[in-house]
């Protein structure tokens, strides 16, 4: 099998500490030789309906050919029932993507603060809300019955994870730390396994950024979203052909640091794999460097587009507000699909 170098992926790339970080550009062209599926992927709608709606039109304009969306997580404000009804019919009224993979996020966990919709009651949580409850609303909505699920994007596997607690009910110290169990762990390693064999990248979706990789993950805030980082890290680690799509954030694509390779010490490959930030469709929050939110001024509504080549992907920022390219950055992959 040909295999090709991954340290030259992007164009100026600039490594510090195992990262590899891409500087890409503009004006991407569309289509192109040997494409074999192009989806989308965006994050954090958090009851912004209204951006949400801008970003499907925005899709379906600029990638009619657009095999599916990855939403990675915090799909509502809060959890509620009427909240996720409230989604499905922005979907139903479209443009409607061919496919959905849908990601949980820690938004989907908050129905506990409140006593009613309208009754923030944090000091009487959860409010007799039960954690099952809320996994439930989850499963009614993505019609499945666990966190984690692959889906096929034109023939491409995009792999989605998620913690099985939310893990307040279980330690009072913990709030939004993602546990994922030894299964969803076996069935990660298998999945990736199996498609490394067949000579597909695969593409995975998860809401919470892994430390130390793209935008704002250097952070104390995001330093400790995972319970069990290290393990995750070492089975994506051992993996040139994966793609890795994280939200939470909510941090603006244009930072340089948007897309970065992480290399997994303890691993043979040397070349990393890539971690892209989705962007955010809500907007308007960002850490204030003291291990909370700050308002950020300005508006914009972002999210990406992904086109996969038999021998690169090739990743699209937009920024559907304004209707405008960022940037974009061309991996090779490490054989022909």
């Amino acid at each position: 099998m040909e295999r090709r170098s991954l340290l030259g992926a992007t164009a100026g790339a600039l490594v510090l500490g195992g990262l590899a970080q891409g500087t890409a550009q503009a004006a991407p062209a569309a289509g192109g030789e040997g494409l074999v599926t192009t989806f989308n992927v965006i994050s954090d709608i958090q009851g912004d309906l209204g951006d949400f709606a801008q970003a499907l039109k925005d899709i379906r304009a600029t990638n009619p050919r657009s095999s599916g969306l990855a939403v990675a997580g915090d799909i509502t404000p809060r959890g509620y029932d009427f909240e996720y009804a409230d989604v499905q019919k922005v979907l139903e009224q479209g443009p409607k993507p061919r496919e959905v993979a849908w990601a949980i996020g820690n938004h989907e966990f908050y129905v506990p603060k409140w006593a009613d919709p309208d009754t923030l009651a944090q000091s009487t949580w959860p409010n007799g809300t039960t954690e099952d409850s809320l996994f439930r609303s989850f499963y009614r909505f993505a019609k499945r019955s666990a966190v984690y699920a692959e889906t096929s994007f034109g023939g491409i596997p995009v792999l989605t994870l998620g913690t099985e607690r939310y893990m307040r009910f279980h330690d009072k110290s913990l709030w939004d730390e993602v546990w994922i169990s030894e299964a969803q762990f076996q069935w990660l390693e298998d999945r990736l396994q199996y498609w490394g064999k067949r000579r597909k990248p695969v593409m995975v979706v998860t809401h919470h950024p892994l430390p130390n990789t793209v935008s704002g993950t250097r952070s104390k805030i995001y330093l400790s979203d995972y319970l069990q980082p290290d393990r995750l890290l070492g089975i994506l680690g051992r993996h040139r052909d994966v793609f890795l799509f994280s939200g939470h954030t909510h941090w603006d694509l244009t930072l340089s640091d948007w897309y970065v390779r992480r290399v997994v010490p303890g691993t043979a490959n040397l070349d990393g794999f890539s971690v892209i930030n989705t962007g955010a469709v809500q907007t308007g929050f960002a850490d204030n460097g003291q291990g909370g939110e700050a308002t950020v001024p300005g508006h914009f509504n972002q999210g990406l587009q992904v086109d996969v080549h038999r021998d690169r992907v090739v990743i699209k920022a937009r920024d559907f507000a304004t209707g405008t390219w960022m940037k974009q950055i061309t991996v090779p992959l490490s054989t022909r699909i």
